[in-house]
């Protein structure tokens, strides 16, 4: 079993235009006689690799601790993509269908347009997850988020795919339980050549 780190950086990854930016403090730390090293952090919910709930752009869709782990749990499959728009026209050629959780890898720069997050959401997908900032553009945000938060398909930005192939993978990236909020960091992983048994042994 090969596991595969599908997450950035929280302190490195670059940030969204305007949000804020992460930082941590020391607050012990061994080397200066304390007990033991203890640290604190702030950072936008939005920060590095997270995921998005309906609450984010739905003013009464359900917080991220509300949306079912399922969701973020199981067989995915990762494609590639030119970087730039995503059209409707690329999604109804090229996306593949009968997937449940789809991962979208542009080279940190593609995006859904509005019509190709409606195609996309009418797959019948779970999740969707892409490696830049947002499934959207800045500027144009709203509709590709609604096409698919509105659906009840969870979604993961900021990943990083630098390392992956295209092809059929398993998906591990439940969000932080952070109740009431609209987003929640994420350590994603992808497991290459998974094998799982079912059943009880009689």
């Amino acid at each position: 079993m090969r596991i595969i780190d599908i997450s950035n950086d929280m302190f490195t990854a670059p940030v969204y235009p305007g949000d804020p930016v992460p930082s941590f403090e020391l607050i012990s730390r061994i080397d200066e006689l304390k007990e033991c090293n203890l640290s604190a952090f702030t950072a936008c919910c939005h920060s590095g690799t997270h995921a998005d709930a309906p609450l984010h752009f739905i003013s009464e869709g359900c917080p991220i601790d509300e949306v079912p782990l399922e969701n973020f749990i199981g067989p995915c499959t990762v494609i590639e993509v030119n970087e730039g728009p995503i059209t409707g026209e690329w999604v109804n050629n090229h996306f593949p269908r009968k997937c449940e959780r789809l991962l979208v890898k542009g080279n940190g720069k593609a995006w859904f347009m509005d019509s190709a997050a409606e195609e996309t959401a009418y797959l019948g997908i779970k999740l969707i997850g892409i490696d830049g900032f947002s499934v959207g553009c800045h500027g144009a945000q709203i509709k590709p988020h609604k096409a698919f938060l509105g659906r009840g398909i969870s979604v993961l930005e900021g990943l990083n795919l630098t390392a992956v192939k295209p092809g059929n993978y398993f998906l591990v990236a439940p969000p932080l339980k952070l109740g009431g909020l609209e987003a929640a960091p994420v350590r994603a992983a992808l497991v290459d050549d998974y094998i799982f048994w079912g059943g009880i042994a009689k």
